[in-house]
């Protein structure tokens, strides 16, 4: 049954606290014992365009309630659109850019709904600017207050009257006090935005009704209306420039009105094709785009992270110590313009940028921005990392050493901390996911192929960075197999590479507890078993390998038969993780220890 069928046939808070994944007991704690109006805590964060905007952040137990509640809801406004419009692409996955945001790309055969962009699934900040680019004249608007003016009574009451809900009128009330604080939408709750959306969803049909009748493009993204059109002049039914004052139409300000908002004067803006146009913080005249300011700010504190360890950005009128977070969010932020602009290119995406195969040097293909990117990853994973890195040969080896990891934490401090009455478990290392960004960026997706090629040039691009010497060492994690001779090659041409203990000769390898290689690059390989050798699926025990799934038993190898046999994700995930707490993981220790002592090693010589 869907999800929004059942909230509709909803009684009573214990209904819907089964479908929000909480138990009654829990949510009559948060919001009757404790009630919301007492877990939040709020700050002051700039605007953009100058002043204050104050957030109302939830504790992290109404936090969860209301996430749960946006996920939900999000769920039912799926459901919604695949009912009313079932050919778009989004709910077909034969359509050749299912997984990609599809707005105004020229060869996806439908188009996305097109309206609401903010805080919506497969919408964007560049989902919006695409809606208005190449236009003569582009008008933005501001809704003053938009969460504010979304009071419980209006909350409680969509939830009831819409004809998409309907709802009992105490599930509607339990929602509304689960998302409102201080009788109003909060900014800060995670819930507040898709709330939002379904309650001004009848102003976006309305006004894009408006735009419609005079030839103009209409989106909103949260509360910055955008209209656009290719006439020279702007139609003047929708907004008037008189000198530096704009005068909204009469049905505009009429619609807005009843739609329970207004517009923001101060922000009211009409930009032409001549000047600079922008949406959102997007350039829009010839395609999406940052503006060219916010790029050389971002490469300029790249630069210097690069050669003095830290950057500084400008607060008011003072200079502070950036915070990297916050720069590597810029950044993602630059590339994923830069993404869609590939998608739009023609031909669409090059198959080389998409897939990155063996063998091809796809540093060659990066874009100066790109290239940054990619020194600025290679700086936050390998030379600056504030942890430990470990680099496996694949996903499902992450899987193992996690689950192994979660079950010794006890044994093991320096790698994980321990589970504590005010603190949660967590992780002392960070293990690198591999996605094809990686494998595109830094030529890093796993296997020996990639990983020789990473030792190989590891002193190249470590010697780029002329900040201090980093804090933690680099562990590849490897099996001691057939696979490891492409490694051994590697090392081979790193001179300083040195096995440990320091009794085995230089180039035993194989036999060793751990391998320096430079700086603070170290392998480790499975332990030797009586001189043969070891996958790291050796180390799980009989009980752990015999797991039938589906029927079928497990087979590490690549030819195997499908029809009785399982490979190694179903094996990663549906056994390691799924079981983990009846796991026997004694086996990892031995590999463990030497993660362990790879830090030790390079705290004595760092």
């Amino acid at each position: 049954m869907s999800r929004l069928r059942i909230l509709k046939k909803a009684k009573n808070k214990h209904d819907l606290a089964a479908l929000l994944g909480f138990k009654v007991a829990s949510l009559t704690y948060i919001l009757y014992k404790v009630r919301p109006e007492n877990q939040y805590y709020q700050f002051q964060i700039s605007k953009r365009s100058g002043g204050t905007r104050t957030i109302s952040a939830p504790s992290d137990q109404l936090k969860r309630l209301q996430s749960s509640l946006s996920s939900l809801l999000l769920d039912c406004i799926d459901e919604l659109q695949e009912r009313s419009e079932p050919e778009l692409e989004r709910f077909d996955p034969s359509h050749k850019y299912s997984e990609i945001l599809k707005v105004k790309v020229p060869s996806a055969k439908t188009k996305q709904l097109s309206l609401s962009h903010g805080f919506s699934r497969d919408r964007s900040i560049i989902t919006n600017a695409m809606m208005h680019l190449n236009k003569k004249n582009v008008l933005n608007i501001d809704l003053d207050d938009f969460f504010g003016s979304i009071t419980f009574p209006r909350v409680r009451g969509f939830f009831i009257k819409n004809r998409d809900f309907e709802l009992e009128p105490s599930v509607a009330t339990i929602i509304a006090q689960i998302a409102c604080y201080n009788g109003k939408l909060p900014q800060g709750s995670p819930s507040s935005p898709v709330i939002s959306n379904l309650i001004a969803n009848s102003l976006d049909i309305r006004l894009a009704a408006l735009a419609n009748r005079y030839s103009c493009t209409y989106s909103r993204y949260a509360d910055d209306l955008t209209f656009s059109t290719r006439k020279i002049e702007f139609p003047e039914k929708i907004m008037k420039q008189v000198g530096e004052l704009y005068i909204p139409g009469k049905r505009l300000r009429s619609e807005i009105r009843r739609s329970g908002f207004e517009i923001n004067h101060s922000k009211t803006r009409l930009q032409y094709q001549n000047s600079r146009q922008d949406v959102t913080g997007l350039v829009v005249n010839k395609k999406p785009n940052v503006r060219k300011e916010y790029w050389r700010t971002v490469r300029a504190q790249c630069h210097s992270l690069f050669h003095r360890g830290y950057f500084t950005k400008t607060v008011g009128r003072a200079k502070v110590r950036g915070n990297i977070n916050e720069l590597e969010g810029q950044l993602n932020f630059i590339d994923q313009v830069d993404q869609y602009n590939r998608l739009r290119q023609k031909p669409p995406l090059d198959p080389i940028y998409a897939v990155a195969k063996h063998g091809v040097n796809t540093l060659n293909l990066l874009t100066g921005r790109e290239k940054t990117l990619s020194k600025f990853l290679y700086y936050r994973l390998f030379y600056g990392n504030d942890k430990p890195t470990i680099l496996c040969e694949g996903q499902t080896d992450n899987v193992y050493l996690k689950s192994a990891l979660s079950k010794l934490v006890a044994h093991y401090p320096t790698l994980a901390k321990s589970k504590t009455i005010t603190s949660p478990y967590k992780l002392l290392i960070r293990f690198l996911e591999y996605s094809k960004r990686t494998r595109f960026l830094l030529q890093l997706y796993g296997g020996t192929s990639y990983l020789s090629n990473f030792i190989v040039k590891y002193d190249e691009n470590y010697n780029y960075f002329k900040s201090e010497r980093p804090e933690n060492p680099v562990i590849i994690v490897l099996d001691n197999d057939d696979g490891f001779k492409k490694i051994e090659g590697a090392l081979k041409k790193v001179y300083k590479a040195l096995s440990y203990p320091r009794t085995l000769g230089k180039k035993e390898f194989k036999k060793s507890d751990f391998i320096h290689v430079i700086h603070n690059l170290y392998i480790i390989v499975t332990p030797l078993d009586a001189g043969k050798d070891t996958a790291i699926e050796d180390l799980f025990d009989n009980a752990a390998l015999s797991e039938k799934v589906s029927g079928k038993i497990f087979n590490p190898k690549n030819n195997r038969d499908n029809s009785k046999e399982y490979g190694k994700e179903i094996f990663a995930q549906q056994v390691v993780k799924a079981k983990k707490s009846t796991i026997n993981f004694d086996g990892f220790k031995p590999l463990l220890n030497r993660m362990v002592e790879v830090i030790q090693h390079y705290d004595s010589i760092k």
